[in-house]
């Protein structure tokens, strides 16, 4: 019984549903809130980067996160949500990086599992359910 709940196939399966669908809600809320892209136009205008990479999001928060609920490609959808989070650190939330949340936690918290979990899954691969195993 207990081989059949400890998997290995399982467990990923978990971390990519996971990381997956709670990034494609970020991308969903993009697309709905078009001043959200702006936003972050802005902010690569303010670093002398053209404003329309900001359109990249929707890889990063559409396809990449699409890409690794169903398995396919994992393992570049895992690495574009880590380089995502990369960006927006760097963009947006460097002053919180030594900083934490009114309730005590690290203000970058949601960050860091995104980046770390797009990283993992990168790493792990899909494992056996998925259109493409690898």
């Amino acid at each position: 019984m207990l081989d059949k709940i400890h998997s290995d196939a399982m467990g990923k399966l978990t971390l990519r549903l996971t990381v997956g669908m709670l990034m494609l809600f970020h991308g969903v809320a993009k697309i709905i809130h078009q001043g959200s892209i702006e936003f972050i136009g802005s902010n690569f205008s303010s670093i002398g980067m053209p404003s329309e990479i900001s359109y990249g999001v929707y890889i990063g928060e559409v396809i990449a996160p699409l890409m690794i609920i169903f398995g396919y490609h994992t393992r570049i959808g895992g690495l574009i949500i880590a380089l995502i989070m990369v960006f927006a650190v760097g963009l947006v939330h460097m002053g919180d990086i030594f900083s934490l949340s009114k309730h005590g936690g690290w203000s970058l918290e949601l960050q860091a599992f995104y980046l770390l979990g797009g990283l993992s899954v990168a790493l792990l691969g899909s494992g056996r359910f998925a259109i493409k195993p690898d």
